[in-house]
């Protein structure tokens, strides 16, 4: 019990020190549990738990998420759950939707609350890896006495927020462990595979939300996080990804204003105007093709006149 106290007073002591807070990502979180959420690290607390009925609904409401990240949560459960880790996914308010866990550590995550149902925001349970994730928005490494509150300080947390088609944080995907061999490299091993997996779910709910348009990826050094972009026919900018827009300078104003893929990567204009030509003489063609080579009928059907169908088939070299 005198370790729970020393855990606290050092909440206390580190959460006073502006300086700390804004160059710490855990003073700073442990600042808005005292501050914001009214918090005390000496709470021996577990998280909200959501009525059936609530879970129900939460569940429903994140029905494409569920579907589109439930693979990839086995994939990686097959991956570590053997070393006494538990997978949760969890909306954006830190509702644990999905979970994975091996049968003889059910004991251990039951009793912490790592479970469907659960509420894993910091207002609920202080400083952890879901909800610094998402009130950060972005991936956090939590180890055992950086988490608020002391009863959690046997867990160490890696996780990975995940964005919706928007580039809003939907979603939150977390490793966790209470084994004490879990240290700092093991965890950031994990870290990454929690964030390509966040990626990956991330990709898939992009492309789901804009299954009729063409993917296009946006070549760019050094991230992880899919740079993508769903193009109409006309190449004109239905969507894009977080990382695509912080890349391209793209926000839903521009996007809804009417923006072509072309000028946004900055594409070979000569080329660019080669291929208009190219599309406009093979059109050319086909309509005297259609009017068996007559000139009159043809730009009759074009709705243009002779002498201006003659000067286009003289640009283009149409014969």
């Amino acid at each position: 019990m005198p370790m729970r106290f020393d855990h606290a007073d050092h909440v206390h002591t580190v959460a006073a020190h502006s300086s700390a807070a804004a160059s710490s990502l855990v003073a700073a979180s442990w600042r808005r549990c005292l501050t914001l959420h009214g918090l005390s690290p000496e709470e021996d607390r577990t998280p909200w738990r959501l009525s059936d009925a609530e879970f129900r609904q939460a569940r429903y409401r994140s029905n494409a998420l569920i579907e589109e990240a439930r693979g990839e949560i086995d994939r990686l459960f097959a991956t570590v759950g053997k070393a006494g880790c538990c997978l949760l996914l969890t909306d954006e308010n830190g509702i644990a939707l999905e979970r994975r866990g091996a049968a003889g550590d059910d004991r251990d995550f039951r009793g912490v609350g790592l479970w469907s149902g659960t509420v894993w925001s910091e207002a609920s349970v202080g400083t952890n890896g879901i909800g610094t994730a998402l009130a950060d928005e972005r991936a956090v490494l939590i180890l055992r006495d950086q988490h608020f509150l002391s009863c959690n300080t046997g867990l160490s947390c890696t996780t990975a927020p995940i964005r919706d088609h928007a580039g809003r944080v939907a979603a939150a995907i977390d490793i966790s462990s209470c084994r004490n061999d879990a240290n700092e490299m093991i965890m950031s091993i994990l870290s990454q595979a929690v964030r390509d997996a966040a990626a990956r779910i991330e990709a898939g709910l992009f492309r789901r939300a804009f299954s009729a348009a063409r993917i296009l990826l946006v070549p760019i050094d050094g991230k992880a996080a899919p740079a993508l972009l769903a193009i109409d026919r006309d190449d004109l900018v239905l969507g894009a990804t977080r990382a695509a827009r912080q890349a391209l300078g793209l926000d839903d104003r521009r996007i809804a204003t009417g923006i072509a893929a072309s000028d946004l990567l900055r594409e070979d204009r000569v080329e660019e105007g080669r291929e208009l030509d190219h599309a406009e003489r093979a059109a050319l063609r086909r309509v005297l093709t259609r009017a068996g080579g007559n000139v009159s009928q043809a730009a009759d059907m074009l709705g243009i006149s002779r002498a201006t169908l003659y000067r286009k088939m003289k640009k283009l070299s149409v014969n």
